[in-house]
């Protein structure tokens, strides 16, 4: 299966533009690390900070079990209620709500530290247009996704990955992203993020710095422990050297990978 997931992985990267490996590489994270969540904001935590009233009312009811209305758990949610959040993206999910919905109210559970919408959220999100997303709905995901991957969860570094980049929704890379990123390739020793940022790099660029960049990154994922991800990238180093001798140029070191 391995073996199989890194030859899609090859094929991804031959394939033409609109496949695009930065948004689908097919090697996933472990079950454990996705599980990994911690609460980057509380959010509402006490019914008497509402009015009273039938929101109030709501939100009693809502902890004791019972069912209250979609458009009642749409007012917790804004009011940053992490239970109603949760509740209403599962709504939005079942009935078909939009992608910007989705995301955003599934962000607002996460942030309080409920994992399970996380990789809803994702999906939703990488499908979102940056150029028309509300900036408070981007501001959301960003403070409900980057605390969990600092804690270690896997889905959320890879979504960093994804969603950070030229015309991507959270916008250009910064250093200090990528730096955490790149301790936290170290840290896990599976090679699979380092395999990632270097598709990021790799995928439509001709920088000469973007390039050696990924090369390093191979080198490092090709001396990860994950099989998948070493043959991945041992055969992207190997078409990245044939490519540098067709185009006449130093070939990149493969750093002796296994």
């Amino acid at each position: 299966m391995m073996m199989i997931r890194a030859l899609t992985f090859l094929a991804l990267m031959a394939a033409p533009v609109q496949a695009d490996p930065v948004l689908t590489l097919p090697i996933p994270p472990d079950a454990a690390s996705r599980a990994i969540a911690v609460v980057a904001e509380p959010g509402l935590t006490r019914t008497r900070s509402l009015p009273p009233g039938e929101l109030r009312a709501a939100r009693e009811a809502m902890l004791e079990g019972q069912e209250i209305a979609p458009d009642l758990l749409r007012q917790l949610a804004d009011r940053r209620d992490g239970l109603a959040a949760l509740r209403y993206h599962r709504h939005l999910l079942a009935t078909g709500g939009s992608a910007s919905d989705i995301a955003y109210y599934g962000a607002i559970a996460v942030m309080t530290g409920r994992i399970w919408p996380l990789e809803d959220v994702v999906s939703a999100l990488l499908t979102l247009d940056p150029a028309t997303e509300p900036a408070d709905r981007v501001t959301m995901a960003i403070v409900a996704l980057y605390p969990q991957a600092w804690a270690g969860n896997g889905l959320a570094l890879d979504a960093l990955v994804q969603l950070n980049g030229e015309g991507r929704l959270f916008g250009v890379m910064s250093q200090a992203t990528r730096g955490r990123l790149t301790e936290a390739a170290s840290a896990a020793g599976d090679g699979r993020l380092f395999l990632h940022l270097a598709v990021a790099d790799l995928w439509g660029t001709s920088d000469p710095a973007a390039i050696a960049r990924a090369q390093d990154y191979l080198t490092q994922a090709a001396a990860g422990s994950h099989l998948g991800v070493r043959t991945a990238a041992q055969a992207l180093l190997v078409a990245q050297d044939n490519a540098a001798r067709a185009a006449n140029l130093p070939a990149p070191s493969t750093g002796g990978a296994p």
